[in-house]
């Protein structure tokens, strides 16, 4: 299972990578693996600003759909538009080009709140 150790985690499997202000979030390995084929990614929160762990879009896969949850604090900056051809790319590179949506961290003493990716891997028993 990969779980790279420069991002950061969140309980509810999503992933956060940090650049200054700027966070890329995406759903982790696990979690994609969990969900099986990925069909559908929806974000309808495109330019909002929303507090952490509110529901920002939902990922549908053959068998559910799951809400995601906002890690950190932010205004919604880009949604991946190539995930609405192609949300596979979730399965086969959800830390690269399956990446989900960038946020601008309205609150950045919340990054302290986020797993590291030992603490991710404690939490699903990797």
């Amino acid at each position: 299972m990969n779980i790279p150790s420069e991002l950061k985690y969140t309980k509810d499997h999503e992933w956060v990578k940090i650049d200054g202000d700027i966070a890329t979030v995406g759903i982790t390995d696990f979690a994609q693996g969990e969900l099986g084929d990925i069909v559908y990614v929806e974000v309808e929160t495109l330019d909002e600003t929303l507090d952490k762990e509110e529901v920002f879009g939902t990922v549908e896969a053959v068998k559910t759909v799951s809400d995601l949850f906002l890690p950190l604090t932010g205004e919604i900056i880009e949604f991946n538009e190539a995930l609405e051809d192609e949300p596979e790319k979730v399965n086969s590179d959800p830390y690269g080009d399956g990446w989900m949506i960038k946020i601008k961290i309205s609150d950045e003493s919340e990054v302290a709140d986020l797993l590291s990716a030992e603490d991710y891997k404690a939490l699903i028993g990797a």
